[in-house]
């Protein structure tokens, strides 16, 4: 089979998300694979505004994002936004739509909801024959996901399969795999070991400030507040936070930019502090790593806190000190740290990959 695995390069979890499907397919398949981002079939203005716009949205304007987050949301207004949307797509991915045709795959997999916007129009238009699923990254489910045309849906969760069902789409289209993870997020390292191999303190609480690719989030309050714990700081992007914190390294603190090697920081971790973004805490998850939350983007991060509430998995976000309270309750009693734990495995889906695969 001859099978496409695409996505769009606005914000870090569209990306890895595909790159784990497309691993998998090569490590446990004979397809013929194909990994795009679909921007690189847009026009160039289009490719260097679209991933800067949303960027600048979210981090500067995170209050309008929110607001479009929810108007483009309601049902009343789907006529709408559907044939703007169709229009806005039409006019930007004309040579995407003719690189899905001309290709002819059998199977397309999207973990970007635009691409997911295409790909299902072309479907339903009987201009393409291949099987269209969508991988939908995060817990909470945005109409913008939704298209008709589209043929599977995977889904993170139990009540993420049930929004998406309450959106008009058949149960027997969608699938609860979670969402796809690079199965070395899977291999369990003992801890000390890790941290050895780190070059940390393998006796000390270790703490995980990740800020998500964009590098935003009251770090340097945080490794004030902080002071008793071992820091493990992951600054992203941000080079000028990085830069700050360097001169903050000691023993107890450590501070690195953009990493690969996140599965390990997690390995040696007792807790992570991050941005609630879907593929960060699916990649927790399979980790069991209770996880804290700061600075959600209101909108898609903020669903998918209310999500992992209703599992127990999560607290709602609270201000430094709730993160410095909730670090030190997790601390200072091994059946709080254990009852988490069981939670996190509950929502874990190590075998999201295979899952995904096997519905082709």
């Amino acid at each position: 089979m001859k099978i496409l695995v695409i996505h769009a390069t606005a914000g870090a979890g569209h990306k890895k998300a595909a790159e784990a499907i497309y691993n998998g397919l090569l490590r446990h398949t004979t397809h013929i694979v194909r990994l795009v981002d679909s921007l690189d079939y847009t026009n160039p203005f289009f490719k260097a505004a679209y991933p800067k716009t949303y960027v600048f949205l979210v981090t500067k304007l995170p209050m309008l994002w929110g607001f479009f987050f929810w108007l483009s949301d309601l049902a009343l207004l789907q006529p709408l936004i559907r044939w703007i949307r169709r229009c806005y797509n039409a006019s930007n991915t004309k040579a995407l739509e003719k690189f899905l045709k001309d290709e002819d795959f059998d199977a397309i997999i999207v973990t970007h909801f635009m691409s997911a916007e295409v790909g299902a129009y072309l479907k339903r238009t009987r201009q393409i024959r291949a099987k269209v699923i969508c991988v939908v990254t995060d817990f909470n489910v945005h109409r913008i996901w939704i298209n008709q045309g589209t043929d599977l849906y995977t889904a993170a969760c139990d009540d993420t399969k049930e929004k998406i069902i309450s959106l008009g789409i058949s149960p027997d289209q969608v699938f609860v795999t979670g969402i796809p993870t690079d199965e070395k997020f899977t291999v369990m390292t003992d801890r000390r070991q890790i941290r050895e191999a780190l070059k940390i303190d393998p006796q000390l609480f270790t703490v995980l400030l990740a800020t998500g690719s964009f590098g935003v989030g009251p770090m340097e309050e945080l490794v004030d507040l902080l002071k008793g714990y071992q820091l493990l700081i992951v600054c992203g992007h941000n080079r000028l936070l990085y830069e700050r914190l360097k001169s903050r390294i000691n023993s107890k603190v450590h501070v690195f930019g953009l990493v690969n090697n996140m599965h390990e920081l997690m390995s040696a971790a007792d807790v992570m502090v991050t941005k609630p973004g879907g593929l960060s805490i699916a990649e927790a998850l399979v980790k069991r790593l209770p996880i804290i939350f700061f600075s959600a983007i209101p909108g898609q991060e903020t669903g998918n806190i209310k999500v992992l509430q209703k599992y127990q998995a999560a607290s709602p976000q609270g201000s430094l000190m709730d993160i410095v309270d909730k670090i030190d309750d997790l601390s200072s009693s091994l059946q709080v740290y254990e009852a988490m734990q069981k939670k996190l495995e509950a929502l874990a889906k190590p075998d999201a990959v295979r899952d995904i695969i096997s519905l082709i």
